[in-house]
């Protein structure tokens, strides 16, 4: 059995265990758990009433978040001729075509996010088995593949976040830094929650959400009232 530490033991008493929190006020509970050396992040992990087995209840997408991640991102394009001046112009921090699926396949991975035109999946799908287990192959779900690459690079840089139900029906994401104001904070988590009801399967029956949490990258985590989130609209 893990041995906690004081740090957690400390932390674990500004926590009522007993208690559902709302949103907000879990969000103000995690405020006052900061503990580390750096920027921590605001996690939010939840268990859905799906079976990611079936098709039909696979929940994947993705959410640009008002007050942006905190995170400095590094996005790369695969696109050619106008299409990848768009992107350069966009503010991609790399573009290419055959040259960067190379790069890939050598293990040279300089980069968060990739993005890539229709046209060039093709190619992309050469390195799918390098990006895949990395989170990293572009979606047309998580708008990763499309035509408007300037776009795509915008809702990188400015704050997205993507989301996939794992084989447990669970999804983890961050929402920001513990540094935000608690008002950004909660304006990146409502938009989050809304579009993961949004996402909801039509398969899915009963309470969609069935239990949440939120937490720090160090802290222990908060229940949070799963009816709210659910009335989420």
């Amino acid at each position: 059995m893990a041995k906690v530490t004081k740090r957690l033991q400390e932390l674990s008493k500004k926590i009522d265990n007993t208690k559902i929190y709302s949103s907000k006020e879990a969000i103000s509970t995690l405020k006052t758990l900061a503990s580390a050396k750096f920027d921590e992040t605001v996690e939010v992990a939840l268990k859905l009433n799906v079976d990611p087995r079936h098709a039909d209840q696979m929940v994947r997408g993705s959410v640009v978040l008002p007050a942006g991640t905190g995170k400095s991102v590094r996005v790369a394009v695969v696109a050619k001729d106008l299409k990848a001046d768009e992107a350069k112009a966009a503010g991609a921090d790399i573009v290419g075509a055959e040259d960067l699926i190379e790069e890939i396949q050598a293990g040279k991975i300089d980069f968060d996010v990739l993005i890539a035109t229709p046209n060039m999946m093709g190619l992309v799908g050469k390195v799918g088995r390098i990006l895949g287990p990395k989170g990293i192959m572009p979606n047309p779900k998580t708008g990763t593949v499309t035509m408007d690459v300037a776009k795509a690079v915008e809702n990188a840089k400015g704050g997205q976040v993507n989301f996939r139900v794992d084989k447990q029906g669970n999804i983890h994401a961050g929402i920001g830094k513990v540094s935000f104001l608690e008002e950004n904070l909660t304006q990146n988590f409502e938009a989050f929650i809304k579009a993961i009801n949004k996402h909801k399967p039509s398969a899915s029956k009963g309470k969609y959400i069935k239990s949440a949490a939120l937490s720090l990258t160090m802290s222990p985590s908060i229940t949070v009232d799963n009816q709210e989130l659910i009335d989420m609209r």
